[in-house]
């Protein structure tokens, strides 16, 4: 049993986190209005109106969870979190924020559970025990939000009651469970066409290619380059034909240029973020100068999201959403202003002070803190300058194509995810986890983003399976896949320069093949669970420390995750390493995947294990009295034949598992 207690600061924004259907229904415990007169209200925290932060302590023992795709483990104790939607690339340890901005986070020690959720869509510090190590902070730039504190007896508890409320999470198309092959980029429809053979040569499943900015013409969204994609309509319908889905990108920047309709029309209509003194607010991203829709503007909103059908007319049934959040390479001013200053370093010698100075003159120019409290957004009746609601960009962007696709594609799954999100998102689209790197500790970092994403409603996520920055090294691509063949978004994906990472690229193409095939055959659970995690609000991957509470042991482990309620995963993440210790909070059965119909099973007592695995197995651990069904692997999803499942067992029978199975595209 949990009970929510909400709390008021200042002059909160609908953020739209909240379910309306919740809304409608709820019966919270408290009401308070927080201030200056009334802080002993607040119980678990303090309040200084002076820092504009509330304050709790920490036990020594206690674990704090959530905070969605963040660095620095599943336990974000001893750290600086800052939630502040952005541009980062390179998620380093020392990062404070990525593109997401999830304030749901669970304190858990022996006497207390609590759930928090901060609403707020400006930027807010959550000081984890960093500054002081018995104490979790949470600062605001604008103190405008609503608190709500759930507490209960068990963490699933807590965070299904917060599932609850900020409703159901997004379903894609059953297609979008199979490998989706992407780069930046493709850059005509005969190399499309090309990967498409070269998978179907190679015998390895693929059901979606991504389409990255150039098939645009000239960066423009809704627009495609007919010189390198002549024919888009047929090109699409040949693709689909043979059970390949081209997914194209959508960016924020609308370019600005003469002729091109869907800037005119935004001019005409003022559906364009404004300067203060109401022109439109100019900024720069891949066509160089744009303007951005201000889809914070339920108008606005709309008309962008209709902008949609135009490649839905063609047969588009999949989309991902960039730059969200939103990415800004310049601004005309402060580049102007940059020139200038530069003026100054001409001839100069350039001593160690002076370069640097430099180098920070030069680098100041992208996604500065000043760009983005330099426009407005007119919402809600109400002109609100952009970084008070900073946050809600990426969701509202995506919020766009979801409540179009309702009318141009009326019963039917959309395939949509983000870059950049807020709480509520969750219930138009999934996430990727952004532009990380082919390095060893991102494979680590893929697993450990999952639990706090799926604690917000996000199931339908992923990362770039080997990395999108850097040369992917055959060996990392194959122990990348210990995670990757678990989430549901399945992606390969990798930025223009980079080595080629496609599956049959390397050498043991036959080994990926069988590890994509295994992806195929495990479908039908994986679909199942995901399935069963939406109806029940429930998580998809959950770390062990949320179901396995009495195990001491249990929470220390930050690189295993319950994948649906019959299978652990534990993935080698580490170069050159034979295998890896592995804990077992209760007696499972080890599968060593080799290939769908290729692997060892062997009976594990409960507690540590050193597990060999070659660099073509997957280890996946079976909980006792579970049942892990497989397919025969098909080379498209929608033809996997579901008569054809077989069941591995751990002191369970075939029939005691709820198999979930639908058309796979009409809308549930």
């Amino acid at each position: 049993m949990t009970t929510v207690k909400k709390y008021t600061l200042g002059n909160p924004i609908n953020t739209h986190a909240l379910d309306e259907k919740f809304l409608k229904v709820a019966t919270l415990k408290e009401t308070f209005k927080i201030s200056e007169e009334r802080p002993e209200e607040m119980e678990l925290f303090s309040w200084n109106s002076n820092e504009k932060s509330l304050c709790c302590n920490l036990t020594e023992d206690e674990r704090v969870y959530g905070l969605g795709e963040t660095v620095r483990g599943i336990n974000k104790r001893g750290w600086i979190y800052e939630s502040w939607c952005s541009d980062e690339p390179h998620h380093l340890e020392d990062k404070r924020s990525l593109y997401g901005a999830l304030n749901f986070l669970v304190l858990d020690n022996k006497e207390r559970k609590l759930g928090i959720f901060v609403d707020c869509p400006s930027r807010v510090t959550f000081d984890v025990g960093y500054s002081n190590a018995s104490e979790l902070r949470i600062s605001f730039e604008y103190a405008d939000a609503e608190l709500y504190v759930i507490s209960g007896n068990h963490i699933l508890e807590i965070v299904k009651t917060f599932r609850k409320m900020i409703g159901k999470s997004y379903i894609p198309p059953k297609w979008a469970f199979g490998l989706c092959q992407s780069r930046w980029s493709y850059f005509t429809a005969e190399e499309v066409r090309q990967v498409a053979d070269r998978y179907d040569s190679a015998g390895i499943p693929l059901d979606a290619i991504c389409l990255d900015i150039d098939y645009m013409q000239r960066y423009k969204d809704f627009t495609v380059d007919h010189e390198k994609f002549p024919e888009f309509p047929e090109f699409v319908s040949e693709l689909k034909d043979r059970g390949i889905h081209p997914v194209p990108i959508i960016d924020a920047g609308v370019k600005i240029e003469e002729g091109y309709d869907v800037y005119e029309e935004g001019v005409e209509k003022n559906y364009f973020c404004k300067n203060e003194d109401d022109s439109d607010f100019v900024a720069a991203v891949w066509p160089g100068r744009v303007h951005f829709p201000d889809v914070l503007n339920e108008n606005a909103r709309e008309w962008f999201g209709n902008f949609y059908g135009r490649l839905t007319e063609a047969g588009v049934d999949g989309f991902w959403n960039d730059m969200n959040e939103p990415a800004i390479f310049y601004t005309e001013e402060h580049l102007k202003g940059v020139f200038e200053k530069i003026e100054d370093y001409k001839g100069k010698n350039l001593d160690i002070q002076s370069f640097f100075e430099f180098k920070d003159l030069v680098g100041s120019v992208d996604n500065r803190p000043g760009n983005y409290d330099c426009f407005y957004h007119h919402m809600d009746g109400e002109k609100i300058r952009h970084d008070r609601v900073h946050n809600l960009y990426g969701y509202n962007m995506t919020r766009a194509a979801g409540e179009a696709f309702l009318s141009l594609r009326p019963g039917q799954r959309t395939l949509m995810y983000s870059r950049a999100s807020y709480v509520g998102m969750h219930r138009y689209g999934g996430i990727w986890t952004g532009d990380n790197f082919s390095w060893w500790s991102h494979i680590l970092l893929n697993l450990q983003e999952m639990p706090g994403l799926n604690m917000c409603g996000f199931l339908y996520t992923g990362a770039d399976t080997g990395g999108f920055g850097c040369d992917c090294t055959e060996d990392l691509m194959f122990r990348w896949l210990g995670v990757s063949l678990f989430t549901p978004l399945f992606r390969n994906h990798s930025a223009m320069g980079t080595r080629r990472q496609e599956f049959y690229q390397f050498e043991h193409t036959e080994e990926f093949k069988n590890l994509i095939r295994l992806r195929y055959a495990l479908i039908p659970y994986l679909y199942s669970e995901f399935m069963k995690a939406v109806r029940e609000d429930e998580m998809y991957m959950c770390p062990l420390a949320f179901a396995y509470e009495e195990d001491e042991r249990a929470k220390d482990v930050e690189d295993q995750l319950l994948v649906g309620e019959s299978i652990m995963i534990a993935p080698v993440y580490t170069q050159n390493a034979r295998g890896r210790y592995v804990h077992l909070p209760e007696p499972m059965k080890l599968i060593r995947f080799r290939a769908f119909d290729d692997f060892d099973e062997e009976d594990l007592s409960r507690g540590d294990h050193y597990i060999s695995a070659h660099l073509n197995e997957v280890l996946v651990f079976l909980r006792p009295g579970h049942v892990l069904p497989l397919a025969k692997p098909a080379n498209r999803v929608p033809e996997i034949d579901y008569g054809s499942i077989t069941y591995i067992c751990n002191g369970a029978n075939p029939e005691e598992y709820e198999l979930y199975n639908d058309d796979g595209v009409s809308a549930v």
